[in-house]
């Protein structure tokens, strides 16, 4: 396997890290926009696989090149959902596999990913694998959901996927732990959600407020449902009656997120900043710390998880939560990034030793609900260390 990672922020450099350890791939090509970036962590790593290469994630023709170049077999895409087309249309030209830890935008009319699957039919005549939302939300929470499909219930109620953390950073009232770009998209987009009566359809963003409590001492946190990935690929593969994910902000978050758009802070179109032209949004982003940086000062757990409820296979009524905690103590300690893009990372990498060995295999635009669960998560523990909690909820008696 040669593996061409596009993207070296905090995602990129974490995968590599990672995969620095194992040894199912002959070649990593690491690359990004920004040379220093990608020199910087080629002497990081310290290894002859790994090499670098400065790259626009928006140029298709300069990434059909480096495939070409370095006879690529496999192109991960841990970069801003802005490039997700590019970098995909350019492995379907030049006859790639393709991953992602995030799916196409989303715009009036058109859902998360809706771009990505209109190319279904003819990536799988071509005996492609696009791989998408292989992250750890999406990604290790589809894992979970196929898992609980296939070994905890005979029915399934609600799919319901639930983030949180207690992080916080040192000497910053707010510092997001992940791209504030991506943040801002997903949270201000009107929710989705997915019902088998209805389809899917949209509510007002930061809706159905609830208070999930979080395991391993991170708590109670408030969750309002925001648009991500899993509502789209869940429901895809599993046969369920609602899916949802809800993402533990708090009022503070919230508050700063409503103010942006009120400013209209939030907005992508460009305007004229003294002869400049700028978008708002990505003026947040460079007034922000770099959430690859943070890590040194941030403390705390997340967690990514899924709740599931139904019928368990004795006919019973069951709720389980499925879930999987980082501690940022402990990866800054062992590998020197933050938890959550290192949480983030983790993930591609083993569906993509899972590819190498031939555990996985597949064409077409797919989701992680059509692989086996087992494989991937027995791999995670016997390879990563990582063991995925288990949750027996109170089933309240009607």
């Amino acid at each position: 396997m040669r593996v061409l990672v596009i993207g070296a922020g905090g995602v990129g450099t974490a995968s590599a890290l990672i995969a620095k350890r194992r040894n199912f791939f002959e070649t990593w090509v690491v690359a990004d926009y920004v040379p220093a970036r990608v020199s910087e962590l080629i002497e990081r790593l310290g290894d002859d696989r790994f090499v670098g290469l400065t790259l626009d994630a928006g140029d298709g023709t300069a990434i059909e090149a480096a495939i070409r170049e370095y006879s690529i077999t496999h192109v991960l895409n841990v970069i801003d959902p802005r490039f997700v087309m590019s970098i995909f249309n350019a492995c379907a030209a030049a006859g790639v596999h393709y991953m992602d830890t995030a799916m196409s935008l989303s715009r009036p009319g058109v859902k998360l990913g809706d771009e990505q699957f209109a190319q279904e039919e003819r990536w799988k005549a071509r005996g492609q694998l696009a791989l998408c939302g292989m992250g750890v939300e999406p990604g290790l929470a589809d894992v979970f959901a196929r898992y609980a499909s296939d070994h905890l219930f005979s029915e399934i109620d609600e799919i319901g996927v639930r983030d949180g953390a207690n992080l916080v950073v040192d000497g910053y009232d707010f510092a997001p732990s992940f791209s504030i770009w991506t943040t801002i998209e997903e949270c201000l987009n009107d929710p989705i959600v997915w019902e088998k009566n209805r389809g899917w359809f949209t509510t007002a963003p930061f809706s159905e407020s609830e208070i999930f409590d979080f395991p391993d001492g991170i708590g109670p946190v408030e969750c309002v449902n925001v648009e991500h990935e899993e509502v789209v690929l869940v429901p895809r593969w599993i046969d369920c009656k609602r899916v949802t994910f809800k993402y533990g902000l708090g009022d503070e978050f919230i508050g700063v997120l409503k103010t942006l758009h009120t400013l209209g802070l939030d907005s992508t179109e460009p305007v004229n900043v003294r002869g400049v032209s700028v978008s708002p949004r990505d003026v947040i982003a460079a007034v922000l710390p770099d959430p690859a940086s943070i890590g040194h000062l941030m403390h705390g757990k997340t967690c990514a998880g899924t709740w599931v409820t139904g019928l368990g296979k004795d006919g019973k009524p069951r709720q389980v939560y499925l879930y999987h905690v980082a501690d940022n103590d402990w990866t800054m300690q062992e590998f020197g990034v933050q938890a959550v893009v290192w949480q983030t990372a983790m993930n591609p990498l083993v569906a993509l030793e899972l590819l190498a060995t031939g555990v996985w295999s597949g064409s077409g635009v797919l989701g992680p609900e059509a692989f086996d669960s087992v494989p991937f998560l027995e791999l995670l523990e016997s390879a990563h260390g990582q063991k995925f909690g288990h949750r027996e909820e109170k089933v309240n008696a009607k």
